[in-house]
């Protein structure tokens, strides 16, 4: 006799979050290895330090442990890990933005290293070009892009991620992908003319 498998979810989540409001350890193993590199990724395009980044994800899963029996089943568990490890590197860099204010009458220099390009983008001219035209959008635009475009977020969990509505979202996206699609075009057409 033959056994049916059930169907594959498409998206976990909702259950990984049911699992976890009864403290299931294996729904967070599995959120974590589903999550894990993509925030890893999402704290390294804010932290210069490798390190420190994998720290603060560490923190957000503590965290979702933490507050695991007052998840709301009805929002995704992914946005709140997102706007957790955002909130926590934000403090993080304020944090050592302080510090150094501090130390500047020692006169030693802090040492900052720039965060490395987008993994997702050919490390080609285009991609250095794309690359430098996203840090020059507006910080809202430039997160909203990255969270949809390299993240994989939908528009209602970036809105949770970055505390703003949903069609905010959407006009933050737009008017940063027309902003990229402008500067492709003035860039690009001048080399093929």
């Amino acid at each position: 006799m033959m056994t049916i498998e059930p169907p594959a979810l498409d998206d976990p989540y909702p259950e990984w979050t049911r699992r976890l409001l009864a403290s299931d350890h294996a729904a967070l193993e599995a959120v974590f290895h589903d999550a894990h590199d993509a925030l890893v990724a999402y704290a390294r395009r804010m932290m210069a330090d490798a390190a420190q980044a994998r720290d603060v994800v560490q923190v957000a899963f503590i965290r979702l442990w933490e507050h695991r029996l007052s998840l709301d089943p009805e929002r995704s568990i992914r946005a709140w890990l997102f706007r957790t490890v955002r909130n926590e590197a934000l403090t993080r860099l304020r944090d050592a933005r302080n510090q150094a204010r501090s130390l500047e009458t020692w006169d030693e220099p802090m040492q900052w290293r720039a965060p490395q390009p987008e993994a997702l983008l050919e490390e080609s001219e285009l991609g250095e070009a794309v690359q430098g035209w996203l840090d020059e959008l507006p910080e809202r635009q430039r997160e909203a892009v990255r969270l949809s475009r390299f993240e994989g977020l939908s528009h209602e969990e970036i809105a949770e991620v970055m505390d703003i509505a949903p069609r905010t979202v959407n006009n933050h996206i737009v008017r940063g992908l027309q902003t990229l699609r402008a500067r492709y075009d003035a860039t690009w057409s001048r080399e093929g003319a």
